[in-house]
């Protein structure tokens, strides 16, 4: 076990925890007496699980520690906690009205599911899928992120139906480029 897959390994017991600890900020709201040090150590444990994602990846290519468990793991942590902060963003009570909608959890996932959909139908298809991030998703990821800061952090002098708009189009603008990605993937007849 190389000590980058440690970092991610920590970076997967950081997620139920952050979990947790933002329940029961919401609990703390839902009784109207919110114990604002649980917000910001939800917080806290977020941005450190999200901080060792680049850390696990710098200590992996700087000191040749890159192994298949990793590039497996890596990625698998990296949805898992955005999945994780995206629904606790959406179901946990941060205030009056003071959360991501619905509907956008429902695209997020719909998007996902959707292109692990694909790769799947392609790898059984073509046995292999090479995949190349595209910038509309590193763009999708960030927007998506800050759409969950803004409810976890609290700016209330913007509604964050605006920075979920903005997440919108960048979650609908990924799912098409990776579709168009995946169509030029599928075999000629």
């Amino acid at each position: 076990m190389t000590f980058a897959n440690v970092i991610t390994l920590v970076r997967f017991a950081l997620i139920p925890i952050f979990a947790w600890v933002a329940a029961q900020y919401g609990q703390t709201v839902d009784a109207a007496s919110p114990i604002e040090s649980l917000r910001w150590t939800a917080l806290t444990i977020y941005i450190t699980a999200s901080v060792l994602d680049g850390i696990d990846g710098w200590v992996a290519r700087r000191f040749d520690q890159q192994s298949e468990i990793g590039a497996a793991l890596d990625p698998i942590a990296d949805k898992l906690l955005l999945m994780t902060g995206l629904a606790v963003a959406t179901f946990v009570n941060w205030g009056t009205d003071w959360h991501l909608p619905n509907w956008f959890i429902i695209l997020v996932i719909s998007r996902d599911i959707m292109i692990l959909g694909g790769v799947a139908y392609l790898h059984y298809l073509n046995g292999k899928v090479p995949i190349t991030p595209h910038w509309s998703g590193k763009i999708c990821t960030v927007t998506q992120m800050i759409a969950m800061g803004w409810i976890m952090l609290k700016f209330t002098d913007i509604d964050p139906l605006f920075p979920t708009i903005l997440a919108t189009i960048f979650t609908l603008l990924s799912a098409f480029y990776y579709f168009q990605m995946g169509l030029r993937q599928l075999p000629k007849t």
